[in-house]
């Protein structure tokens, strides 16, 4: 099974793209970074990719089908997406948030049953959100908002996982949480595709990075071989040190002149 999308055009306004000719490929096992400045085309991107939107050029395809082909409750069997902004019009609370997760197994007129709330509780351990199950989701911080959809997302068990920007708003520990709990499942068989601003997150948990500028591919591979300083200023317009020798931990950071 594979999630491909291939010479990815999208316009929000008629003839003004913001992909243009994009190919990736998100693979089941690894976890794939999406890089690039804001309005370079990586939210674009992955709602391309999980039906979302719809590229006037190229294509999707999962296991081989069109991804348009499939109705939204096929293509949630398949691909779990989490958005960066939460939708919490209404006072649901945090178990019953990550219970809608479950919705793709259940049903039209069905109820959850005791596989759904099993797997519930098994996010809800894996997260960490035991002690906020009863609360509203709509009185939540930024961050327990991004947590809890997060845990909806992984409750939804499908192959593959999309993210947008899943370390936003979250504090230097959950960070490491979720991601490190992300690589963990990428190891068992999960295909991840997450957004970041930060190219060190891409650096210590993502084994390929697609770095966009204005919509184009302008790098793409194992972060440690393709995040250069000279192909970051490109992508952001600013200029870039990589920080740590030889074997160990690196890490990318601004180059800021001494006074």
């Amino acid at each position: 099974m594979s999630l491909i999308g291939r010479e990815l055009f999208y316009a929000y306004v008629s003839g003004q793209f913001v992909l243009v000719g994009v190919n990736v490929e998100v693979e089941r096992g690894e976890v794939l970074f999406l890089l690039g400045a804001n309005g370079s085309g990586k939210t674009t991107l992955l709602e391309c990719l999980c039906g979302v939107r719809v590229p006037q050029r190229g294509e999707v395809s999962l296991d081989g089908k069109r991804l348009s082909s499939l109705s939204a409750r096929e293509r949630a069997k398949y691909i779990a997406y989490v958005p960066q902004f939460p939708e919490t019009t209404f006072a649901y609370t945090v178990e019953e948030m990550i219970l809608m997760g479950r919705a793709p197994h259940i049903g039209p007129f069905g109820q959850p049953g005791p596989k759904d709330r099993e797997k519930v509780e098994e996010v809800l351990a894996l997260i960490g959100l035991e002690a906020l199950r009863g609360r509203p989701v709509n009185a939540l911080s930024g961050g327990e908002k991004r947590l809890v959809l997060i845990a909806r997302g992984l409750a939804q068990e499908a192959p593959y996982l999309l993210l947008d920007e899943p370390d936003a708003h979250l504090d230097p520990a959950n960070q490491h949480r979720v991601l490190s709990v992300i690589c963990r499942l990428a190891k068992t068989g999960l295909g991840v595709a997450a957004t970041t601003h930060n190219p060190n997150s891409a650096l210590l948990y993502a084994q390929r990075v697609l770095l966009l500028r204005s919509g184009k591919t302008l790098a793409h591979g194992d972060p440690r071989q393709v995040l250069f300083p000279e192909v970051l200023t490109e992508a952001y317009g600013i200029a870039f040190q990589i920080v740590g020798d030889g074997s160990g931990p690196k890490a990318i950071l601004p180059l800021v002149e001494a006074d």
